[in-house]
């Protein structure tokens, strides 16, 4: 039956059968048939070529003739004229993908999507798959939710060139990843042994992006990692995926103290701001001087999860600090260096001199 409503590439008329036998039959010409059956060659000829359908006088003629049954001759018939209907029919919806697709790549950009396997060489697929990423129903809603997340989940800096396309494309790709993900309920009551299992996660520092997506898939939390587009000044994203908070990063450095930071950056916006309020999202932005009271919450939230202020007099009560200082005091609180390290410099402008700490994502 399915066989039955395969589209052919091309409609295959009767005269194509008349032709065979004519071919096969040694005693039977072209001008013998026509005359046997009555009509003129040129007729007959343009039956062959399909240009005339066979009517049933034409197919009881036939099946005296070359001794194939009439209603045969009918059923050809009929199947060619249902195979051209949906050729036509195909034909319309190719020129309709088109169409579509031409819309579909103002707002969407077709080589990150290709360069990442989401598409493939179907414009149909490829087109319901614009449809899932981008939670949409008809291209016109691409068009319309396009024009609505212009700045919707960030303020513009004049620091930043933003693509605004490219962010469309991260944060609905994000959205989109994490609705395939299943994990334990969430619990908010939970968030503070959540934020302890993560720092153990971090201060061992072995397969800490795999193992941190396990504890917050735990704990109830959705985590994705997507690859940054250009002009697209991402950090990390949080935000509400069915019955579950998610958390998106782009993972621009390879580095344990950047990873841990965004992590529980995006962690405090679950539990400072999103836990009220499920239709919130927040997109963290780098180098952005100017932010919002949200942002500057979580941040702070961020350094004292990673570095509590007993932790951190006790780092003051130890200056001048060095390499070999850092790591013990690292491994004393089970903090990893780096992400001391990473504090140190940013608090006591330490950057100037160097380090033999690792400061690599693992």
């Amino acid at each position: 039956m399915a066989q039955q409503n395969l589209t052919p590439f091309e409609a295959t008329h009767p005269g194509t059968l008349i032709k065979d036998e004519l071919d096969l039959r040694d005693d039977l010409k072209q001008k013998d048939l026509a005359k046997e059956m009555g009509v003129k060659a040129s007729f007959l000829n343009e039956i062959i070529k399909g240009k005339r359908p066979i009517t049933a006088d034409c197919a009881v003629i036939l099946e005296k003739i070359l001794g194939i049954p009439a209603d045969y001759w009918m059923r050809f018939q009929s199947q060619y004229e249902i195979d051209k209907a949906r050729i036509k029919e195909k034909n319309i919806e190719r020129i309709k993908n088109v169409e579509t697709w031409g819309i579909i790549k103002e707002y969407v950009p077709v080589k990150y999507f290709n360069k990442q396997k989401y598409f493939t060489d179907s414009l149909e697929s490829d087109i319901q798959t614009v449809k899932e990423i981008y939670d949409i129903s008809t291209i016109d809603e691409l068009v319309a939710k396009a024009s609505e997340n212009k700045f919707a989940f960030y303020r513009k800096s004049d620091k930043l060139t933003i693509d605004e396309k490219n962010m469309f494309a991260w944060s609905s790709l994000a959205a989109y990843e994490a609705k395939k993900q299943k994990v334990n309920t969430f619990n908010p009551d939970n968030i503070n042994q959540l934020c302890i299992s993560l720092n153990k996660v971090f201060f061992e520092n072995n397969d800490t992006i795999e193992n941190t997506k396990k504890v917050l898939s735990q704990y109830g939390i959705k985590f994705v990692k997507i690859e940054k587009l250009e002009k697209t000044p991402i950090d990390g994203y949080s935000f509400w995926s069915d019955d579950n908070p998610a958390i998106a990063l782009t993972l621009r450095h390879n580095r344990i103290d950047n990873f841990a930071f965004t992590i529980l950056h995006e962690i405090a916006h679950i539990d400072l701001h999103l836990k009220a309020d499920k239709e919130k999202k927040y997109i963290h932005l780098f180098n952005v001087k100017d932010k919002s009271i949200a942002e500057k919450e979580a941040d702070k939230y961020a350094e004292l999860k990673l570095i509590p202020e007993n932790v951190w007099a006790d780092i003051q009560n130890n200056l001048p600090l060095n390499d070999t200082k850092i790591i013990e005091l690292g491994n004393k609180h089970n903090l990893n260096p780096a992400i001391l390290l990473g504090k140190v410099r940013f608090e006591m402008n330490y950057y100037a001199r160097k380090t033999i700490i690792d400061k690599k994502l693992n």
